[in-house]
């Protein structure tokens, strides 16, 4: 729950006066321009920015995938996903982890011997690990080709369903907003200027009548005609 929220970098505000509630286990998807501040809303929900204006209130257990999977190049795979957490490292909570995401054969490897694909589900491992109520998802998928952008793609939609918990995407992808999220928000001169519920059937099919509407109306939102 984001209320009157305000965030500047010098004389630039970023944030201006932002209000916003994500619902327990809604996947949300945010949307807008380069620079509109999307990636700051996200830091600051997971608490990794408190230079700000306004309330927030946020589930205490929450967890974050960025574009890039930053694996730490000296640290196994499966230490990697346990990384940060108390106590010691959890081997058998890693593994399982890691077999959710299809990582199961690649438990013991260092991290340089991935693909790309490969590195990012073991990024999201290491999110989904933490049990969080609130998944931050921070674009990604943009440093992955198509077919495994799709792949992964998929896997969070299954990941999420799985585990219930709240998620929130930054995008700069509308196809990929309305393939995956309930919710679509376009952000705006620092603020929410849209907010549309994504109410087609799973699984979703980009040809539909409805798809392409919704698609189209988010495009104009965007500025694209």
């Amino acid at each position: 729950s984001l209320r009157g929220l305000t965030k500047s970098f010098g004389e630039r505000t970023v944030l201006d006066g932002l209000d916003l509630d994500i619902e327990p286990g809604q996947f949300v998807a945010l949307l807008g321009p380069s620079g509109c501040g999307k990636s700051t809303l996200l830091r600051i929900l997971a608490d990794l920015d408190r230079e700000i204006g306004g309330d927030v209130t946020v589930a205490q257990r929450r967890a974050v995938a960025f574009q890039s999977p930053r694996l730490m190049p000296w640290k196994r795979v499966w230490r990697n996903v346990v990384l940060g957490l108390p106590g010691r490292p959890d081997r058998e909570k890693a593994v399982a982890a890691l077999e959710e995401v299809g990582l199961g054969h690649r438990v013991d490897v260092w991290p340089k011997v991935l693909s790309g694909g490969e590195a990012q589900r073991a990024a999201l491992a290491r999110a989904l690990v933490r049990e969080p109520d609130l998944l931050l998802l921070d674009e990604p998928f943009s440093a992955l080709d198509a077919l495994t952008r799709i792949k992964v793609q998929d896997l969070v939609g299954q990941l999420w369903q799985r585990h219930g918990c709240a998620v929130l995407l930054v995008t700069h992808d509308v196809e990929e907003a309305l393939l995956l999220a309930d919710r679509v928000l376009v952000m705006r001169d620092g603020a929410i200027a849209h907010d549309a519920l994504v109410e087609h059937p799973r699984p979703r099919d980009v040809a539909e009548p409805e798809f392409v509407a919704q698609r189209a109306e988010l495009l104009s939102w965007l500025g694209v005609h």
